[in-house]
């Protein structure tokens, strides 16, 4: 291979190094917090959020939150997307889906951008579904 060829091959690869984008994967994590936690205060994440144990505060959550069919919340969640199979005293905010499943209690208002309730959730309070989650608060 001769001196010119040499610079030519090593100018398009760097070229292509150039032009290659890196692969990220971001991974978020799971908070699991067990039947036997007891937690009293807020809670912030940035991951998803499954619950089984009993909560009272602000459960904040910019991923997805599953309370457990055990768990019990008093107080407000605010999520992307939530999946509720337990007891809920409180509002309930979430900017994507929310899904009651059969053994959910829910008593409390909820404001939602999508809504699927299985036969055999309980709820009582005021519903409200927006289009893409405009009228839900920020988290605090």
């Amino acid at each position: 291979m001769s001196c010119l060829q040499s610079i030519a091959l090593f100018f398009v690869t760097l070229k292509m190094v150039k032009m290659a984008k890196p692969i990220i994967n971001e991974v978020k994590a799971l908070n699991t917090f067990a039947q036997d936690t007891k937690i009293f205060g807020n809670i912030d994440s940035d991951g998803d959020i499954r619950m089984d144990g009993v909560m009272e505060g602000k459960l904040n959550c910019k991923g997805r939150v599953v309370i457990g069919p055990d768990a019990r919340i008093k107080g407000t969640i605010n999520a992307c997307n939530a999946e509720i199979l337990g007891n809920v005293e409180g509002e309930i905010f979430v900017t994507d889906l929310l899904s009651l499943k059969s053994t959910a209690v829910i008593t409390g208002d909820l404001i939602m951008g999508k809504f699927s309730v299985e036969p055999g959730a309980r709820f009582t309070g005021n519903c409200k579904m927006g289009g893409s989650g405009k009228n839900i608060p920020e988290a605090e």
